[in-house]
């Protein structure tokens, strides 16, 4: 006797109807008796050598379809736990090798070195020898940077890769050897291998060892300085479908819109009309005033730590819209705030379905309402959801 797979969990199992769990398998497979998954008409073979072992990826066994609907059912999910439900769209998802940025890590050991994502629950490093997700710009980049880090990292690191708009802003955090011939080394790397900038970081924080010119990342048709490995939408795809969704939300806006945990500026500088855009990291929000004023734009920022000092429903109420992309933990004291207030709508990013259905129950309490929830799978084949949704008054 076998078991039909309906759905995949939040950490990636697949389970049947009466609750059998399966690690890899997708809805349509068939459990059998003794746990054995023979797979069904959505479950492919994993493109990667690496997967399952590496890290980076848990979701390779779905096809697109199983893999858009477990996105929906997170959020469904989610909401659903806090007794409440929308209508959430199909999920709009980001090709294979287009991440753009990554956070790797690195060990140096015994003459060799290994350079990849960690395994998955564990600290061992997996040695990228291909890869499914990252752009190719950034894979080509692992085996020079193999040779780099054999001559000069001690132990363990983590290394920071980002595309920016003069090539790849490289960041380095643990402890590299002294001495002429290292400095030599990593001025030909980055000379040969079209660096933007290279920075290493030690525990003291980010010490730029190479940048001929200064790195911007291109926001809304503003060059932005970029501080070493800030925080970027992951791929090109996702980031012009968050923004889009959020475009949609508030429409034309009569009146001044507030971008709240805004970083770089993202949604600021891709907004119409006057824009107040608040911000905690003091490098992010000094980037964003730098690139908007050279290029002219009306946005006025503020250096606000939206958790200890957030907007007042009377501040709130002066804007026309609101949008918000905070962290995983979302913006309690901020929604809070917001719930309070007048503000006709509400656009609101997150990385994380549970802690948006905990602010969005504080939203419904106020008086609002989810129009609908947009899902971007940017983070192919992870178990992480991120999403644009639309609150009215």
């Amino acid at each position: 006797m076998t078991d039909t797979i309906v759905r995949v969990a939040a950490r990636g199992d697949g389970v049947t109807a009466d609750g059998r769990h399966a690690a890899f398998a997708a809805p349509g497979d068939q459990l059998t008796a003794d746990n054995v998954v023979v797979p069904g008409p959505h479950h492919r073979t994993p493109p990667c050598r690496h997967f399952p072992e590496c890290g980076g990826c848990q979701l390779q066994h779905l096809d697109d379809a199983s893999y858009s609907d477990f996105l929906v059912d997170r959020i469904a999910g989610a909401l659903a736990a806090q007794h409440l439900q929308a209508d959430i769209r199909r999920p709009l998802l980001s090709p294979p090798r287009t991440r753009r940025r990554a956070t790797l890590h690195a060990e140096v050991k015994g003459g060799t070195v290994k350079l990849g994502f960690s395994a998955s629950a564990s600290h061992e490093i997996v040695d990228l020898r291909e890869c499914h997700v990252l752009t190719p710009g950034l894979f080509a980049l692992l085996a020079p940077l193999r040779k780099l880090l054999v001559r000069t990292l001690k132990g363990r690191a983590r290394v920071h890769l980002t595309e920016v708009d003069q090539g790849v802003d490289l960041l380095i955090e643990g402890t590299l050897a002294d001495g002429l011939a290292v400095a030599e080394a990593m001025t030909a790397f980055c000379a040969s291998y079209a660096i933007a900038r290279l920075s290493i970081d030690d525990g003291l924080g980010p010490e730029t060892r190479w940048e001929p010119e200064g790195v911007t990342i291109t926001l809304g048709d503003v060059a932005v300085p970029f501080p070493p490995a800030a925080f970027l939408q992951a791929t090109r795809e996702g980031e012009a479908s968050l923004i889009a969704a959020v475009r949609e939300a508030i429409g034309p806006v009569r009146g001044a819109t507030a971008d709240l945990f805004a970083g770089l500026g993202t949604f600021a500088l891709s907004l119409a009309g006057k824009v107040y855009a608040a911000e905690a990291g003091r490098d992010a929000i000094l980037a964003l005033q730098a690139g908007a004023s050279r290029a002219g734009r009306a946005l006025f920022t503020e250096h606000r730590d939206l958790f200890r000092r957030p907007l007042t429903s009377a501040e709130c109420s002066r804007f026309a819209a609101v949008v918000l992309d905070p962290p995983r933990a979302g913006a309690r004291e901020q929604i809070a705030q917001l719930a309070a207030s007048t503000v006709p709508a509400i656009a609101y990013v997150s990385c994380n379905p549970s802690s948006l259905a905990r602010d969005a129950e504080i939203l419904y309490k106020g008086g609002y309402r989810i129009e609908w929830i947009q899902p971007v799978g940017q983070f192919r084949w992870s178990t992480h959801a991120e999403l644009a949704a639309l609150f009215r008054k």
